[in-house]
C-alpha cells in the first residue's frame, strides 16, 4: 500500500513539474513577442507611396469640420499659411470660419502637446498628436511622414475608410493604416502614403 502511494505521488509531482514548466514557458514566450496579424497586401511603389487614383473613398464627400471662434488660440505660421492652434488641433481660416486641418509635413512646433504618444521604430523615435507625427529637430518638432509598419493603437475620429484593389484601409493626413491584432490588441499599421497628384 505504501509502495503504491509512494509511486502515485511521485507520478503526481512529475505531471505538476512537466505541466508547471510548460505554463511558465508559454506565458514568458507571450511576454517577450508581439505577434502581428495582417490581412490585406497592398502593392506600393519603392517609395511607399500609393497613387490617389487609386484611393476609393467610402463616403463621396469628406466631412468637414468648423467652428465660428476658437478660445485660447495660438497662431502659428508655416510658408506663408496661418494655423490656429487650440486644443490639441490645428485650424485654418476660411469664409469666417475655422476650418480643422493637419499640418503638412516640415511644419515645426516648439513643444509638444501635453496629450501625445511616444512611439520607437527602426530606432526612430516619432510622436503621434492625433494623427500627426512628430520628430524632434533642433529646436522643436517637426511634422514627418511616419515609416511603413509603425504600429498605433488608435485613430483619429476623422479617419476615413478607403478602398484600394478591393481591400479596405484607414486613411488620415495621406497616411494609410491597415487594421491588425498585436498581442490579442486592435491596432493600426502604417502601409503607405498616398501620393496627391
Amino acid at each position: 500500500m505504501k509502495t503504491l502511494y509512494k509511486t502515485l505521488t511521485s507520478i503526481a509531482i512529475v505531471a505538476l513539474l512537466v505541466f508547471g514548466v510548460s505554463a511558465t514557458a508559454n506565458a514568458q514566450s507571450r511576454n517577450y513577442s508581439k505577434n502581428t496579424s495582417k490581412r490585406n497586401s497592398l502593392k506600393l511603389n519603392r517609395n511607399s507611396r500609393i497613387s490617389s487614383s487609386r484611393v476609393n473613398y467610402k463616403r463621396p464627400t469628406k466631412k468637414v469640420v468648423a467652428v465660428r471662434s476658437i478660445p485660447n488660440r495660438k497662431v502659428v505660421t508655416h510658408r506663408g499659411v496661418n494655423y490656429y492652434y487650440a486644443n490639441n488641433r490645428f485650424y485654418t481660416y476660411s469664409r469666417g470660419r475655422y476650418v480643422n486641418i493637419a499640418p503638412r509635413v516640415g511644419f515645426r512646433i516648439s513643444t509638444l502637446p501635453r496629450i501625445h504618444t511616444r512611439i520607437v521604430f527602426n530606432n526612430h523615435v516619432f510622436f503621434n498628436v492625433d494623427g500627426i507625427f512628430y520628430s524632434q529637430v533642433d529646436e522643436g518638432y517637426e511634422v514627418v511622414e511616419p515609416e511603413v509598419g509603425t504600429i498605433v493603437y488608435e485613430l483619429p475620429t476623422e479617419t476615413e475608410k478607403v478602398e484600394i484593389d478591393g481591400l479596405t484601409y484607414y486613411e488620415y493626413a495621406n497616411v494609410l493604416y491597415e487594421k491588425v491584432q498585436v498581442d490579442g490588441t486592435r491596432a493600426y499599421e502604417v502601409v503607405g502614403i498616398i501620393e496627391l497628384e
